[in-house]
C-alpha cells in the first residue's frame, strides 16, 4: 500500500507539472486571440474613414475648382479687404442716398455704424431714414437688391405719417422708414 501512496503522488506532482504550462500555454494563446480581435475591431472602425480620406484625395481637383470658383463669387459680393472701411461707408453712405433720392424718397438721416469685425467679414452698416411715399420705398428697395457688393436690410421700420389736408395733396399716404443696412468686407 505504501507503494500505491508513493504512486499517487508521483502521478499528482507529474499531472500537476503537466497541467500549469498546459494552462499558461492556454492562457497565452486566448490572450493572444482577444488581442488580435481588438485589432480586428479597430482595424474595421477605421477602414471607413480611410476610403473617405482616399476619396478626398481622388477627388482634389475637382474640390479645388469649386473652391476657386466659389472664391470668385464670394469676391463678387463683398468688398476686398484692401479697401479701408472708412472709404466703403462714406461710398456706401453716398451710393445709398442717391438710390433713395432717385426713387423719390427724402432722406432725413444717415449714419454710419462702426464695423463690426469677426472672423471671416466685417459688418460695415448704415441706418437711414426716409421720407416718402410707398411706391417710392417699393423702387428704392427693389434698386438696393441690385446693389453689388451684396447690401442687406439688417431691419426695416415703417411709420405712416400725418395725412394732411391741402389743396395740393394728391392723396397718397406718406411714411417714415427707418433702415439699418449692411455690407460685408473680406478680411
Amino acid at each position: 500500500m505504501s507503494r500505491l501512496k508513493r504512486y499517487s503522488a508521483s502521478v499528482m506532482v507529474v499531472a500537476i507539472s503537466l497541467l500549469v504550462p498546459l494552462l499558461v500555454v492556454l492562457y497565452l494563446a486566448l490572450d493572444f486571440w482577444l488581442m488580435r480581435a481588438d485589432y480586428q475591431s479597430e482595424i474595421d472602425n477605421l477602414q471607413p474613414r480611410v476610403s473617405r480620406m482616399l476619396g478626398l484625395l481622388e477627388s482634389e481637383q475637382q474640390l479645388q475648382v469649386a473652391a476657386d470658383r466659389l472664391g470668385s463669387q464670394v469676391a463678387g459680393l463683398v468688398y476686398p479687404a484692401s479697401e479701408n472701411a472708412a472709404t466703403i461707408s462714406a461710398a456706401l453712405q453716398k451710393n445709398i442716398r442717391e438710390i433713395m433720392t432717385d426713387a423719390g424718397l427724402s432722406v432725413t438721416n444717415s449714419r454710419i455704424l462702426p464695423l463690426i469685425q469677426d472672423d471671416q467679414f466685417g459688418r460695415v452698416g448704415l441706418v437711414l431714414t426716409v421720407i416718402g411715399g410707398l411706391d417710392a420705398l417699393d423702387a428704392a428697395l427693389s434698386e438696393l437688391s441690385n446693389h453689388t457688393p451684396l447690401l442687406l436690410i439688417d431691419s426695416l421700420n415703417i411709420k405712416p405719417r400725418r395725412m394732411t389736408r391741402s389743396r395740393d395733396s394728391n392723396g397718397d399716404q406718406s411714411m417714415t422708414a427707418t433702415l439699418q443696412l449692411l455690407t460685408l468686407r473680406s478680411t
